[in-house]
């Protein structure tokens, strides 16, 4: 599968996936904080292979998003549509850097998350 073909594949049931008022609550908070640790755990990379002391850096940003998608797959355990098992590491790390950059921003910027929050029981 491509790409565009991941992005499609969970997009396509993603606002069937998120409508537990909770899950959604969570989601909203912890998107942004792996976007800022991720920046974080970048920047830290560089600047550890330039031989500036900045791992304790890098340490808390990975701290920070195994924390922000643990409270994510408590989440998404709420919701009466579960995610599809990720099948090894691989399909984990790809999938999850698609939902927190690509398809999570999609589902806000469209309004989506709006409309599944308000509507949500």
């Amino acid at each position: 599968m491509n790409f565009a073909e991941l992005i499609e594949k969970q997009w396509s049931d993603y606002s069937e996936r998120h409508r537990n008022k909770t899950n959604l609550l969570i989601h909203i908070v912890t998107a942004p904080l792996v976007w800022i640790a991720g920046i974080q755990l970048f920047g830290s990379v560089l600047l550890l292979v330039s031989g500036l002391g900045v791992f304790k850096f890098m340490v808390w940003a990975a701290i920070l998003i195994g924390v922000a998608l643990f409270a994510q797959s408590h989440g998404n355990s709420m919701e009466a549509v579960k995610p599809p098992a990720f099948t090894n590491w691989k399909d984990f790390a790809i999938n999850t850097a698609v939902e927190q950059f690509v398809t999570f921003p999609r589902f806000v910027l469209t309004g989506t998350w709006l409309r599944n929050f308000q509507t949500a029981g």
